[in-house]
């Protein structure tokens, strides 16, 4: 028979590639009553494996993870253990990151400065079927203008175009005809509102879109 105790267990994922961040959120979930933490990544694929198999309470997620990027683990997380929810504690303050975790439906949204406190109270908040995302990242989304979003395929072009990839290459590499690219080059540029491609780059650069880290 179950007790209420097994009953009221959440299990922690801690995923980041950085040793230090991990034991910084281990001492925030020692410190909430009835939460074990059940295993630790240092990468995506890591990330993957352990949501799959042991489908904890809760996956802590780095959006920037080495051999499988946040965006990948969230989907195949949210594909193999549904139940799981999953907050991600993110260096990168860029808002269209940001804002395009909370699209994806993210349960949680930290910047990795929040301070434990605030964390221990979303954390919580979260276990118990709930969401919490920080108070800076809500100033940040709150305080940025409204900008278009891209497409995905509109996101890969882009950086295909800054590692300095022809229309011709490009549509190689994505399996689509020059023509489609150039179709797509030319509806970024219009939502962006940009004339060059020096212009759309620098506002790639700004919204952290051309991260080797980056969520694409």
């Amino acid at each position: 028979m179950t007790s209420a105790s097994e009953t009221s267990r959440r299990t922690v994922v801690i995923a980041d590639d950085h040793h230090l961040v991990r034991n910084a959120l281990k001492e925030i979930f020692n410190s909430i009553d009835s939460v074990e933490i059940v295993g630790e990544a240092e990468n995506g694929i890591e990330a993957i494996t352990l949501a799959k198999v042991l489908k904890p309470s809760l996956l802590t997620l780095d959006s920037g993870m080495p051999l499988a990027q946040g965006m990948e683990v969230f989907g195949e997380t949210k594909r193999w253990a549904p139940q799981t929810q999953i907050a991600v504690v993110t260096g990168f303050t860029a808002v269209g990151q940001l804002a395009e975790w909370v699209a994806a439906g993210v349960d949680g949204l930290f910047l990795k400065t929040c301070p434990p406190e605030e964390m221990k109270e979303g954390f919580s908040l979260i276990l118990h079927g709930g969401s919490y995302y920080s108070t800076k990242v809500m100033q940040l989304l709150k305080s940025a203008p409204d900008t278009p979003e891209l497409t995905m395929r509109e996101r890969q072009i882009l950086h295909l175009v800054a590692e300095g990839n022809s229309n011709a290459e490009i549509a190689e590499q994505l399996s689509i005809s020059p023509k489609t690219v150039d179709n797509h080059r030319t509806r970024m540029m219009k939502k962006l509102n940009v004339r060059s491609v020096a212009q759309l780059l620098a506002y790639a650069l700004k919204e952290g879109l051309l991260d080797k880290n980056s969520q694409l």
